[in-house]
Order: C-alpha cells, then structure tokens, then sequence
C-alpha cells in the first residue's frame, strides 16, 4: 500500500513538496499505482508518463537542463517509466538521455522515440536516413533495445515503418508503431492500424477532444494495438477553458484533486488507453501529473458528467 508519507517521500526532494498546496499532497490515495498492459505481450506499464514536446523542449534547449533533472526524478521515484521524446523535439531527446543515464536509470525508462526524416514540404523520406536518425537515438538514450519507436505523424509510412519492421525483427526494438496529432487523418491512421502490423499508436485525446474514442480506440481494442495518449491538456486549450474555477466536489469522490488530474484520469480511464503522456518542465506539475496514476479512474457515468461539465464551459 503507498501511504500518503511514502508518496511525499518518494519525490526526494523537499523543495518540489514544499512548492505544492497542500491539496496537490493528497496524490497518494492509499493505493497502488493503477498500470495497464501492452495488448501485444501484457507487459505493464504506469498509465501516467512524461512527454518532451512544449516546455520540457524549450528548457532543453537551454543551458541550465537542472530542472529537467528534477522531472525526470519525479516521475521515476513515484513508479513512472513511459518516457516519450522525438528528435524532432529540439534537444530533448539528447538531454533526456545524457540525465538518465547520469541517473543510472536507463533500464529503468520504457523509451518511446519517433523517425521522422521526410524533409519539409516533402513527401518521402530515405531509407538511409531513417537508419542513421534512429542510431542516433540509441546513442543518445543509451539503451539497446530501445523499447518503442513510432513513426512521426503518419509520414511515408512505407519506407519508415519498414526500416522499424526491420529494427523489431533484428531484436533492437521491442514495439513498433505511428503517431498523428490533429483532426483530418484519422482515417489514414485507421488505415496503417489495418495494415501494418503495429504494436502502438500515438494520438490526441482529452475531455474535449475525444474523437479518437470514436474512430480510433475501437480499432485499437480489436487489434490489440496499445495507445499513448498525447495532448491530454489540449496544449494550454483547457488550462484557459477552466481558468480561476476550482475543480467541481464531485471530482474528489475519486481522489482528483487539481484539474491536471481531473484531464489526466478523463484520458486514462478509457479502456483501450495504455499510458497518458502529459508534457511538463516542472517538478511540481509531474508530482501533480503522476497523482493521477493512483487512487480511481472514472467509470463511464463519472466520465460522462467530467465531459457535460467542460463542454458546459465557454470554448478558450
């Protein structure tokens, strides 16, 4: 069982708990952290991971990466493992990589990267290309195999998805998959779902944006196919929808106690959901995220009402 003096202790950093209120320290909820399995192998996975886009790249790029540091910790001393990056994302992927392997903890990651080398305004990407990109993720993250890589955005799905096809059978990637954030190719990502043989996809998914739950997630289950969620904010789109309200009593009948875990616990309750990603450059904000991994997820009716409340809302 994790107690409430477990959890505060496991950030190992008295700062990041004296920077909290006080009801962000209620994250623990005497229970164990809720994990979901890969659909291809039952492996179990943390529902709650870090992703690298926004602010974590921003900070990346700088020259003091401490803070970094201090999120990565987080999320690994609180029993998160899902790490997502890209090396599309500036320096995150590099600094990601050199602060977990000066953690020791480069086993102890689940890293999921992306190939993505069709140049701008292009349609087709080199075979070569795609190779020398992906080795220099493992040189970066310093794993081998690396656990999961997915194709960026659904681009040249032929000639990328065929180098991982190739990477998976020489044993040095574990899971292969696709990704896409936005709206008009849900379709082509069906598609690809279809006829390669995947074991994940990447997609948006929020209380606001639950087209995926539609048009995607039944494919997924039917296939076996796992889901990182992105987006679960929806960027700052429902930071701003929310503004100064405070999260409804309601909510805290199954221990959300921030509107982060209120998003969060929305994205990961739907069953074909393997890990929710949220991004974040603040200690604070991943102790916060990773509250959401403990404690309930909300059943179909309490997901229901989260949905009727936002959509309630005035649009940001």
């Amino acid at each position: 069982m994790t107690s409430r003096r477990k959890f505060l202790k496991f950030s190992a950093m008295a700062g990041i708990a004296g920077m909290l209120p006080a009801e962000l320290l209620n994250a623990a909820h005497h229970k164990a952290l809720i994990t979901r399995a890969v659909p291809k192998t039952g492996e179990k996975l943390p529902i709650v991971g870090l992703g690298t886009s926004a602010t974590f790249r921003r900070l990346a790029g700088g020259d003091d990466v401490s803070q970094l540091r201090d999120v990565i910790s987080t999320m690994l001393d609180n029993g998160g493992t899902v790490f997502d990056t890209a090396p599309s994302y500036g320096e995150a992927e590099r600094v990601a990589g050199k602060i977990v392997q000066d953690l020791g903890a480069a086993e102890k990651v689940f890293w999921a990267t992306k190939v993505n080398v069709v140049p701008r305004g292009g349609s087709s990407a080199d075979a070569d290309a795609a190779r020398a990109q992906i080795e220099r993720s493992f040189e970066y993250i310093g794993k081998d195999p690396i656990d999961l890589i997915q194709v960026h955005n659904l681009r040249d799905i032929p000639t990328q998805m065929g180098v991982l096809k190739e990477l998976r059978d020489d044993g040095r990637v574990r899971y292969i998959g696709t990704t896409y954030t936005g709206q008009t190719r849900f379709p082509d990502l069906a598609a690809v779902m279809r006829n390669e043989p995947i074991d994940f996809i990447g997609v948006n998914y929020a209380v606001d944006d639950r087209r995926a739950a539609d048009e995607i997630f039944p494919i997924a289950e039917e296939l076996g196919i796992g889901v990182l969620v992105y987006l679960p904010f929806g960027r700052t789109r429902l930071w701003k929808r929310v503004g100064e309200r405070k999260v409804p009593e309601w909510a805290r009948e199954i221990g959300i106690e921030s509107w982060g875990q209120f998003f969060i616990k929305f994205a990961a309750a739907h069953p074909a959901v393997t890990v929710v990603t949220p991004a974040t450059s603040k200690p604070k904000h991943m102790l916060d995220n990773i509250g959401a991994a403990f404690g309930e997820l909300p059943d179909t009716a309490m997901q229901q009402r989260m949905a009727d409340f936002i959509d309630a809302l005035p649009s940001a």
